[in-house]
């Protein structure tokens, strides 16, 4: 503790993520102190602590090496892994310890982010905290890691952006408060770019990120205004299926489909295609009419890949048919129709 921090997670005032590590765990510290204080405890599993600054390294005889660490304007490491052993230690009185530590010299931050990402992903770290943590991570990941970087981002920006109607609603690891799930959120932004959706088509355009965000943005609050009383205000995933993880992905597909077949990409426009559902949704009460004598309490919708698709495609059935319905009514107003009919 010297020379090393643990920088836990956290926000600023301005929604800018610092730090990495996720909260300390009293339980499972005050396990491992336990064990510890035992008289054949043994703790052969290395501290992980990585520099940015302040260490220099020389080569040694026989392999070795002599590491110099500069303390002079505080302690420099970071505790990458093994925060809670480390905890647990601090805490035992009248015996003494010697501990590997494994030092990680990294050129810069987003160094010493990626390698965090990496060697935490293979172990059970809350997935939110590694999904926060990517926009942060510049190259270097894994495939499945790196598409979920612009996801995980757009839900951050959703989130803490002033003036965005999640504003302060995503629950992440670093706001346990909200109540719309951020992983939803996420799967939202990635169904749109795996599926030709309105993510993929503005993610190709120049700063592609800023349009996605724009119309996720616009579309959340044709959302939020289309069903005022059952949105996110007041409501949980228990007493509202829309802020719901499967209401939050099926309305993802219903954004799409109002993007591609209607050019919808403004708040109002979006509240035109959505009005259709404003007296049809079950998200609070009734019963959801799926067709073929499936008929289901709008409290038996649960967040699986089953009842996501039955949810997605009974709302994009209905907006369909309101489309259809609508282009129809349309066009018998049309003085071209009406001069053929006569």
């Amino acid at each position: 503790m010297r020379f090393a921090v643990i920088e836990r997670a956290g926000r600023d005032g301005e929604g800018r993520l610092s730090g990495f590590q996720r909260p300390q765990i009293a339980a499972h510290i005050r396990e491992i102190r336990d064990y510890l204080e035992t008289e054949h405890a043994v703790l052969p599993n290395p501290v992980v602590v990585a520099f940015t600054r302040g260490m220099a390294v020389e080569d040694g005889p026989a392999g070795t090496c002599r590491v110099t660490v500069d303390l002079s304007d505080g302690p420099p490491g970071f505790v990458v892994d093994g925060q809670q052993r480390l905890t647990a230690l601090s805490q035992i009185e009248g015996k003494r310890f010697e501990v590997f530590v494994s030092a990680l010299v990294c050129a810069d931050e987003a160094e010493l982010r990626r390698q965090f990402v990496l060697i935490n992903n293979t172990r059970p770290l809350p997935k939110s905290l590694i999904y926060e943590l990517l926009p942060t991570v510049e190259g270097g990941l894994p495939r499945r890691l790196s598409d979920r970087a612009l996801a995980a981002d757009l839900a951050a920006r959703l989130n803490w952006e002033k003036g965005s109607p999640l504003e302060g609603k995503v629950h992440q690891h670093t706001n346990p408060g909200g109540v719309v799930s951020d992983t939803a959120l996420q799967r939202v932004v990635m169904n749109s770019l795996a599926g030709g959706g309105a993510m993929r088509d503005l993610a190709r355009r120049a700063g592609g990120a800023e349009p996605c965000y724009r119309v996720l943005a616009e579309y959340f609050w044709a959302v939020r205004a289309t069903f005022p009383d059952v949105a996110w205000d007041r409501k949980t995933p228990k007493t509202s299926r829309l802020v719901h993880g499967a209401g939050i992905v099926a309305m993802g597909h219903v954004m799409d489909l109002l993007y591609q077949v209607e050019g919808a990409d403004t708040c109002d426009g979006f509240r035109h295609g959505l009005a259709c559902l404003a007296d049809q949704a079950a998200w609070t009460e009734g019963e959801w009419d799926f067709g073929g004598g499936d008929v289901r309490h709008w409290r038996a919708i649960q967040n699986n890949p089953r009842d996501i698709a039955v949810l997605s495609q009974h709302l994009i059935g209905l907006v369909r048919h309101a489309i259809r319905a609508r282009r129809t009514a349309d066009l018998a107003e049309s003085p071209l129709f009406r001069t053929a009919g006569d």
